[in-house]
């Protein structure tokens, strides 16, 4: 058990691999919120408009996520890349489970009342409004999440195929590119299109263009954060066991 512990490659795809399944978990539960970019910066309305931009709460995280992906991808390959999106997927609906059982549980009478000075008249209320997202939000995110990962995988996979171990930077941006575009509105339609929000069209296009150009911009914005990470990893691993790890991850 200590050699196995002590396995630098196995112990940085737990670490990669914990960061990645905590930032899909919590951005699928904060994801339920919309914000305004305005309204949050304290901006009066940008370019004119009269509604302001909108955004999903889980876009905060996904730009984590994207690099996670990608440096996994990097010293795992696609397989890795697969089997914790699949690891994320299950661990999202098992809480997605325990919530709901929680949701059901009778709450205490005290409970109920207890934040009543702050505005918060029935705290079962407020806990089910936030934590209990319609059944169309979890197969959404869900589906968009597993269609997203596989095709960022796949595209990251094939682009280092074709160039070799250089320009990083272009397959994690064009991996995210083509990606994105997929999971930024296959969740909105399945979830608030489909489901009981039943926004329109308009609304629906708005908010995942808005998306799809924040995730974007995030993951331009991001690459030296993405090469700095490599470049710790690479120390950390050591050159040879480092080249070993990317080259198997082609295979």
């Amino acid at each position: 058990m200590k050699k196995l512990i002590s396995n630098k490659g196995l112990r940085l795809f737990v670490i990669l691999g914990g960061f990645f399944v905590a930032n899909a978990l919590v951005a699928e539960f904060i994801g339920v919120k919309v914000f305004s970019l305005e309204g949050t910066m304290g901006w009066d309305p940008l370019f004119g408009k009269e509604a302001p931009f909108m955004f999903s709460a889980g876009t905060l995280l996904w730009p984590i996520v994207f690099i996670m992906t990608d440096l996994i991808n990097e010293y795992y390959g696609m397989r890795g890349v697969k089997l914790l999106s699949y690891l994320a997927a299950g661990l999202i609906s098992y809480a997605f489970i325990m919530v709901y059982l929680a949701i059901r549980m009778a709450p205490a009478d005290f409970w109920i009342s207890q934040n009543q000075g702050t505005g918060v008249e029935d705290m079962q209320v407020a806990f089910t409004n936030v934590f209990g997202q319609s059944n169309w939000i979890i197969v959404g995110s869900l589906v968009a999440f597993l269609i997203g990962q596989v095709i960022d995988a796949y595209v990251f996979y094939r682009i280092r195929k074709w160039l070799g171990e250089q320009k990083i930077w272009l397959r994690a941006t064009l991996s995210t590119l083509v990606s994105q575009l997929f999971d930024s509105f296959i969740v909105l339609y399945i979830a608030f299109v489909i489901g009981p929000p039943k926004w329109d069209l308009s609304l629906f296009f708005e908010v995942g263009s808005n998306n799809y150009v924040y995730k974007l911009l995030m993951a331009i914005l991001l690459i030296p954060l993405l090469y700095a990470v490599r470049y710790f990893i690479d120390k950390y691993l050591g050159e040879k066991l480092a080249q070993r790890l990317k080259k198997e991850a082609v295979l």
